[in-house]
C-alpha cells in the first residue's frame, strides 16, 4: 500500500510517495538522492546511514519512511554551507579522520548530534559512545576522536567570535 509522506530534509519540504515496508534510508538515498546517507548493512549494524531525525541520531535503514511523516531530518548534504564545510567536517579532514570516506558521513552525523547535546563540551567517553555504532575499516577511531574534539573547539571559538 503507498502513502504520500511529507518530509523536511535539510530544510527543505519533499512530498513523497512510498509503499508500507520501505524505510527512510531507501527514500532518501533513491528518491530524493541524498546519497551521502550511506546503504551499508539494512541491519542498524553500521552507522553509515546515520541522519539527526527530529533532533535525534537514528540509523535511516531501521525508520519506515511512514514514520517519518511530518518529521525534520538532517543529512550530511545539509551540514555544509554552500562551498564552506561545516567545522566538524572541516575537523575531519584535518585530523586526517577519513579515508575510504564510506563511514564519514555516519560519523560526523553522530558527531554533530553529539556536540549539540554537549554544547561542545563532551567527555572522552561520550564521544566514545557517540561513535559507538559507527565502524570504521579504514582509520580507526583515535583519528575520528580527535576530529570530534578538534571540531569542538572549533565551534566553541566560533561561538565566541574566534576564528
Amino acid at each position: 500500500m503507498k502513502h504520500n509522506i511529507s518530509i523536511r530534509v535539510n530544510s527543505n519540504e519533499y512530498l513523497v510517495e512510498a509503499d508500507s515496508n520501505r524505510t527512510l534510508l531507501d527514500v532518501l538515498r533513491e528518491d530524493l538522492k541524498f546519497t551521502g546517507v550511506k546503504d551499508g548493512c539494512k541491519a542498524g549494524e553500521c552507522g553509515a546511514c546515520s541522519v539527526i531525525l527530529n533532533g535525534e541520531i537514528v540509523n535511516s535503514c531501521l525508520v519506515l519512511a511512514i514514520e517519518a511523516d511530518g518529521a525534520d531530518i538532517l543529512t550530511i548534504e545539509g551540514l555544509a554551507n554552500g562551498d564552506e564545510l561545516h567545522p566538524i567536517q572541516k575537523a575531519f579532514v584535518e585530523e586526517g579522520a577519513i579515508q575510504c570516506g564510506f563511514c564519514t558521513p555516519g560519523m560526523i552525523m553522530s558527531a554533530k548530534n553529539l556536540l549539540d547535546k554537549t554544547n561542545n563540551h563532551p567527555t572522552s567517553e561520550e564521544v566514545r559512545e557517540a561513535i559507538r555504532g559507527n565502524y570504521c575499516r579504514c582509520t580507526g577511531y583515535k583519528k575520528i576522536e580527535k576530529a570530534i574534539f578538534t571540531a569542538a573547539n572549533m565551534l566553541e571559538d566560533n561561538q565566541n567570535g574566534r576564528s
